[in-house]
């Protein structure tokens, strides 16, 4: 469903692509800061979890509900690793996705992410043929509220105590937009 000859995919100041193995010093480096798990109603992995999380990163495959291709983000200009970003095939029939981001905090105010989802979104609606993508966020985490409305993206829904971790309750605000929004974008 999704070619990687379309990879690597270069924007104005950054490479998007699949991870490889010499990726790992770098992703473990950002995936072990509690400051990125924030938002994820996870803890950073550890150990054999973080491998494995990491090999799973690296199987970048869009063809089953579920299925979850990931590219690395880096700097074009000397190749360093700064994040990921991510489109989850929600439903194929429903041509669904969900988009996601994972940035090391190092790199954080420039508008890396911002870039690098963008040209995500644009795979996914032109590549894809996605109808809809949309984003699930901690209603406190507004770095990403900003982002994903500076893209043209519209809150559908405010969850109120949808989720839980280590014993407190988390809203969830979901943005999306639709492909016919997206290709009428200025």
């Amino acid at each position: 469903m999704l070619s990687l000859d379309l990879f690597p995919l270069t924007t104005d100041r950054l490479i998007l692509r699949p991870f490889t193995s010499t990726d790992f010093p770098a992703y473990a480096a950002y995936h072990r800061l509690k400051e990125v798990y924030r938002y994820l109603y996870a803890s950073p992995p550890e150990g054999d979890a973080l491998q494995a999380q990491f090999a799973d990163a690296m199987d970048a495959k869009l063809v089953s509900d579920g299925d979850v291709f990931r590219l690395a983000v880096t700097l074009a200009d000397n190749g360093c690793l700064v994040g990921e970003v991510l489109l989850k095939l929600a439903s194929r029939s429903a041509a669904q996705g969900e988009i996601g981001y994972i940035f090391n905090p190092s790199w954080a105010g420039r508008g890396f992410a911002a870039e690098a989802v963008a040209a995500l979104v644009r795979i996914g609606f032109e590549e894809v043929a996605l109808h809809r993508i949309f984003a699930r966020l901690d209603t406190a985490n507004a770095g990403s509220v900003a982002l994903v409305e500076r893209l043209g993206f519209r809150r559908e829904a405010h969850l109120i105590e949808n989720d839980r971790f280590d014993g407190a309750w988390g809203d969830e605000f979901i943005y999306a937009m639709l492909r016919r929004e997206w290709a009428a974008r200025p």
